[in-house]
Order: structure tokens, then C-alpha cells, then sequence
């Protein structure tokens, strides 16, 4: 970035800074100039960002560190000639813990704040400041922790801020091309049809994963190695920050075994018996891992209909890449071993409808669905208060009448608001097997249905 460009990003043309700040300002330049401007892949969640820059005076957007969020916030702010500052930088960390209300006084009219979460004493700052004038647009946050699971830090800017969830790259952003098969879906439009088959593609992208920084990385080797030290680093900084705990060193080997268990219901006596912890503080590091969007949860369905249901969540992984590079996993050893693959597929599709669901337009719900008697779904998608519709995950390369048991008992408990029931497969035909229930190829999620 050439000079002058990185001075007028820092401060809006004729503001003045204080004098105190001088040191805060020249960072602030030094950073945008290190902030990358060109994103390699669209983000679809840019359009969202903007509608909300329109008409809310505070903008966070939140998800994993590495995940993009910083260069989305570029993208909106620099037209609009936002100052960025990065609490990366322990210049601006410390002048915002010294004194939030003099930082966010001494802020321009337009500002990025990255990472704020590092800073969470500015949050009863910024109400202030916008109580006392409510610009839209005002405030553009980053966040690489989950302000929703921090009450008090969600609910000082209630009314005045929209959150945005910004998740590693989808596969249809890797392919460049906004899919439309969340709209397909519950609409049950899917067509007789032929693709062509993934393979050992397949496996490539499971393991490949989603973060831009470890896709720009040449082999599968160097993706592995920057995802292990991307673990090791966001442990010892990020987590440590968020919370004292007396054992963090049992934290990555805790993750590594949620890896093993992913897409299974959620078990914390199996997840503490590795540990002399106990059973409710494995339960608070696995809160804290979801904290930093390492690890979600996935709630049960329910229905006044069936009561004979499984009632406990199930895990995923954040991202199939860090989830193969904790297990050691690379694309052929995943091809090898059947049952893992068929686990990570399940969170591989978990995650990318979770992507594509968070620029959608109406928002979705998302559960799986099981019952006593082991009929299961492993996604069920809820489309307001009227739509369900199903997901079953298969790593095979074809479908019969059986792989649609639990999607026949979705649709019996889900009644007349059932919309559509589908496997998604290795496959190469799309084709209905009838009453709304389809068997469609995986490479349908991110290639025009």
C-alpha cells in the first residue's frame, strides 16, 4: 500500500488526532499497510455486511481467527474511508484498557476495531458513545471469540449492534460461484441430473478445510503443519486470555479427541476419562473451545408428535482441517479409513450448509434428529416457523430405499411443515425417490442445482 493511501485510511480526510494518540495513530498506519486488500476468493457474506453498515450504528463480525474476517471488514470500510486499528497491537490494547472512554472519544467518525475482544471493557464505551449519537455505520467490529456465550459483553450493545458470523471459506467460495441449494432444498426442485463424481476429491477438500491462509499453502503438508501450529497458537494466546484454567496443556489433546468424535452425539464422560479431570470441567473447556468456534454443537430436533426422542447434542468440529490435522489425517489415510471418512464428511456438509446459511436470506435453524429406536437424520434445517427440511450423509457412491428411513420418520413427526428429505452421497445421479424425498451428489452444494 503506498504511503499516502495508508495515511488517508487512518484517519478520515481533516480529522485531527489528539496529540496523546499520536503513537496509536502511526500504528494504525502500520497496519493497514500489513493488512492484505485483495481477498482470493469472494465472500458472500459482503452484501449482509453492507445492509448493516446502512442501518446500525455497531457492526461485529465475529468467527475464528484466520478466517477471513479482517480483510471482510477491509473490503466494506475502505470505500467509506474507515480508520482501522488492530488490539493485536499492544499500543492500541493498552491505551483502550488505560482509558476506554478517552479512546472511543478520541475515535474518527468511521473505525474498524479488530479483535475486540481482547478489549472488553471498551463495549460499555461504545454504548455511550452511541447513545449519544446513533450513526449508522458507526463502529465496525471483529471478534474472534463468541460474544454471544459472554452475556454481559452481547447484551451492553443490545439494540445497537448486529452480529455478523463469518465462517472459514465455503466450497461454493472456493468455486466462485453463490449456489442456490438451500433454496432448492426447500423447495424440492431438484432435477434428474448427472455429475460428475468427487472421489478422492472428495477426501482433498475434507482434509483441505476451509481457512484462507492454509489453502494458499502449496501441498497438503504445509496446509497440515500451518492448521497444527494454528491450534497451538490460538491455544496458548486466545483461549489463555479468555480464561485462567489450571491445566491448558490438556486442551489440545482434548480437541484432537473431540476430532475423533466428531459428528457423534456428545459425550463428556467419554471425553474426561483420558484426563484426571472432572466431568464438569472437560464440560467448561469444551464451552471455552466453542468460544472460539473450534467446536459446535449441534441441539436435537423435537416434535410434540414423537416422544421417544434422543435428546442430547451432537459435536462437530469447527472445520474438517483442523479436525484431519489434529487426527493426523491426510486425504489418502482418510480414504483408507471408512468410518473416519464418513464422520468428517458428515461435519464437511454440516459446515458448508452452516456457510451458506449465514448469508442466506431468511435465517435457518440448524438440529439433527434421532430416536430410540436409531432412526436418524444427521442434519435438520428449519426454514422459520413453517419449513423443515433433511439432510442424511452417506460416503458411498450409491443410495437405496433404506438410507431414507430416518428422513421417512422426520416427515411423518414434522407433519405438513416437512419440505424436503435428501441424501447426499458420492455420487453421480440426482434423482427422486419419491414423496419429496431425493438422493442428490455432494458436489450439488456448491454447483448449480
Amino acid at each position: 500500500m503506498a504511503a499516502a493511501e495508508a495515511l488517508r485510511l487512518a484517519g478520515p480526510e481533516g480529522f485531527e488526532w489528539p496529540n496523546q494518540n499520536l503513537a496509536i495513530r502511526r500504528t494504525a498506519r502500520l497496519q493497514l499497510a500489513a493488512v492484505t486488500k485483495t481477498p482470493l476468493h469472494p465472500r458472500f457474506a459482503r452484501p449482509r455486511l453492507t445492509e448493516a453498515l446502512a442501518d446500525t450504528p455497531v457492526v461485529l463480525i465475529h468467527g475464528p481467527r484466520q478466517c477471513g474476517k479482517t480483510t471482510l471488514a477491509r473490503m466494506a470500510g475502505d470505500p467509506r474511508g474507515y480508520a482501522y486499528f488492530s488490539f493485536d497491537d499492544d499500543v492500541a490494547l493498552g491505551a483502550a484498557q488505560a482509558d476506554p472512554v478517552g479512546f472511543v472519544g478520541d475515535l474518527p467518525e468511521r473505525t474498524i476495531l479488530d479483535e475486540v475482544q481482547r478489549a472488553p471493557g471498551l463495549f460499555t464505551a461504545l454504548k455511550t458513545a452511541v447513545d449519544r449519537r446513533r450513526t449508522p455505520g458507526r463502529f465496525l467490529l471483529t471478534g474472534s471469540a463468541n460474544v454471544l456465550l459472554v452475556p454481559k459483553l452481547a447484551d451492553s450493545l443490545a439494540g445497537r449492534m448486529e452480529i455478523l458470523r463469518l465462517h472459514p471459506l465455503a466450497q461454493c467460495e472456493l468455486a466462485g460461484r453463490e449456489p442456490r441449494f438451500l433454496d432448492t432444498l426447500f423447495a424440492g426442485t431438484f432435477k434428474t441430473r448427472k455429475y460428475e463424481r468427487l472421489g478422492a476429491g472428495l477426501a482433498e477438500r475434507i482434509a483441505a478445510g476451509g481457512y484462507p491462509a492454509a489453502l494458499a499453502r502449496a501441498t497438503a503438508r504445509r496446509r497440515a503443519a500451518w492448521y497444527r501450529d494454528y491450534i497451538e497458537t490460538l491455544v496458548q494466546r486466545d483461549v489463555r486470555e479468555l480464561a485462567r484454567i489450571s491445566a491448558l496443556d490438556a486442551l489440545p489433546r482434548l480437541l484432537a479427541l473431540a476430532a475423533g468424535q466428531t459428528a457423534r452425539l456428545l459425550n463428556v464422560t467419554d471425553l474426561a476419562s483420558p484426563f484426571q479431570l472432572s466431568r464438569p470441567t472437560i464440560g467448561d473447556y469444551v464451552t471455552l473451545l466453542e468460544r472460539v468456534f473450534l467446536l459446535e454443537q449441534l441441539p436435537p430436533w423435537h416434535s410434540n408428535r414423537l416422544s421417544r426422542l434422543i435428546k442430547t447434542p451432537k459435536l462437530h468440529l469447527g472445520d474438517t482441517g483442523v479436525a484431519c490435522a489434529l487426527l493426523g489425517l491426510d486425504a489418502p489415510a482418510l480414504t483408507r479409513d471408512r468410518a473416519t471418512l464418513g464422520q468428517l464428511l458428515e461435519t464437511f456438509v454440516f459446515q458448508e450448509l452452516r456457510r451458506q446459511a449465514s448469508w442466506h436470506e431468511t435465517a435457518i435453524g440448524f438440529h439433527h434428529f434421532r430416536d430410540k429406536d436409531g432412526a436418524e437424520v444427521d442434519i435438520v434445517l428449519e426454514r422459520g416457523a413453517r419449513e423443515v427440511a433433511g439432510v442424511e450423509v452417506k460416503a458411498a457412491a450409491t443410495v437405496t430405499a433404506k438410507d431414507f428411513r430416518g428422513l421417512r420418520k422426520l416427515m411423518e413427526a414434522a407433519g405438513e411443515r416437512f419440505a424436503t428429505g435428501v441424501v447426499l452421497y458420492d455420487g453421480e445421479s440426482s434423482a427422486s425417490f419419491g414423496e419429496g424425498l431425493y438422493a442428490v451428489p455432494i458436489r450439488a452444494l456448491w454447483e448449480t442445482t
